[in-house]
């Protein structure tokens, strides 16, 4: 994907998932079962995580460098990464530290969603100063998938709103 690309997939997903979250009644959007997250906080955990990314982005490039490194292999395309994330969840990989969300309260969602968003969107102007060959260039380190090239993480980041949204719907069909 083009950096253009991912700056549209990022909006479009992110937007897919909210639209979701808010068409739920209170009922569904507190509804835990087995320990599982709330429709609330799976929208907290993907602000989390966002906001992580768009907060690695607003580091100058040198300091990125100079405390992660740079990458020494080309970017996985977005499918080898999306199969390698799923190898680490079915391995028993989970979020961990300030990636688990807190209780969200349906009060709450409105303010959550927009937070989200509007981070979002944020990320997407960060993206701008990083041109197609400095997303290869630039590592960051993900919890749970170790050194990501830029254009790594911000496919892991297109598709872990996907991914939750299905566990949304997946909590929610038990009921």
């Amino acid at each position: 994907m083009t950096r253009e690309e991912i700056k549209n997939k990022l909006q479009e997903n992110h937007k897919n998932f909210t639209d979701l979250i808010m068409s739920l009644n209170d009922q569904d959007f507190l509804f835990s079962q087995n320990g599982k997250w709330t429709a609330g906080q799976q929208l907290d955990h993907i602000y989390r995580s966002v906001a992580a990314v768009k907060l690695a982005l607003t580091l100058p490039k040198f300091i990125i460098k100079l405390i992660v490194g740079k990458s020494n292999r080309p970017s996985r395309d977005f499918a080898s990464l999306i199969s390698k994330y799923k190898l680490k969840l079915e391995q028993g990989g989970s979020a961990g530290g300030r990636f688990i969300p807190k209780p969200v309260e349906p009060r709450q969602k409105t303010a959550l969603k927009n937070k989200l968003l509007h981070t979002v969107n944020s990320l997407c102007k960060k993206i701008n100063k990083y041109d197609e060959q400095q997303l290869d260039h630039y590592i960051l380190p993900h919890p749970l998938l170790g050194k990501l090239t830029l254009r790594e993480m911000l496919y892991f980041t297109i598709y872990h709103a996907t991914h939750h949204q299905q566990l949304v719907v997946r909590n929610l069909e038990v009921v």
